[in-house]
């Protein structure tokens, strides 16, 4: 499978974010990854739809919108509205039968629908709605906060769920090009990536590094 990048934009500078928007697209981005934080599932507040509505407005790339929400089902609507391409749901915040819904609710509107699970949260908490998704995130860092320390532990993860689920795999958290490698072998073929990005001189040279690490 082809490996995709996509840039976080919680490492972005936002005082000039339709720049470092264009900088990234410039630079061979396959995807923009959006985190939406509330400050109860995790200890960080971020952005709304509104926000991911003017970021519409200033790119032609898909926005991979992940949603780290309590309830996120009251607010999917609101996100399909503002021009997400994918959304991502945690596993520990919706039950699987409520996941089934809004996988089936967002497909309807041409949305691909994702479940991601934290690093501590084994792999049969996804395994009921595996058929339901078009995509899968593994969070390789605790969430909550950009510029984390990738968490190893996580590779066999990774190798187990290709070996069940063919769709894409998104590894998102402490990403680089020294451990990039090791990702796309145990099975990932998209990564998302924040400070490694937006934190390089040469956002496309940053961006070949991670796509063609082995």
């Amino acid at each position: 499978m082809r490996v995709k990048v996509a840039p976080s934009i919680l490492s972005a500078d936002f005082s000039c974010l339709d720049r470092e928007i264009k900088r990234a697209e410039s630079g061979g981005a396959d995807m923009l990854h959006i985190d939406v934080m509330d400050g109860h599932f995790v200890p960080n507040i971020t952005i709304g739809p509104v926000v991911v509505k003017y970021i519409r407005r200033v790119t032609k790339l898909p926005l991979d919108v992940h949603l780290m929400i309590e309830n996120p089902q009251n607010f999917i609507a609101d996100f399909i509205k503002a021009g997400s391409d994918m959304i991502t749901v945690h596993i520990e915040t919706i039950s699987g039968s409520r996941f089934k819904v809004q996988s089936s609710k967002l497909k309807k509107k041409g949305v691909k629908a994702g479940v991601s699970l934290n690093p501590l949260t084994p792999l049969a908490k996804i395994k009921p709605v595996l058929g339901f998704v078009d995509f899968v995130l593994v969070m390789s860092v605790n969430p909550g906060f950009s510029g984390q320390a990738f968490i190893p532990s996580v590779l066999p993860k990774i190798k187990e769920l290709r070996t069940i689920f063919s769709g894409d795999i998104c590894v998102d958290g402490g990403v680089n090009e020294k451990v990039a490698g090791s990702i796309i072998k145990a099975g990932a073929n998209i990564l998302a990536a924040g400070s490694y990005v937006f934190g390089a001189k040469n956002i496309k040279l940053a961006i070949e590094r991670l796509r063609n690490a082995r």
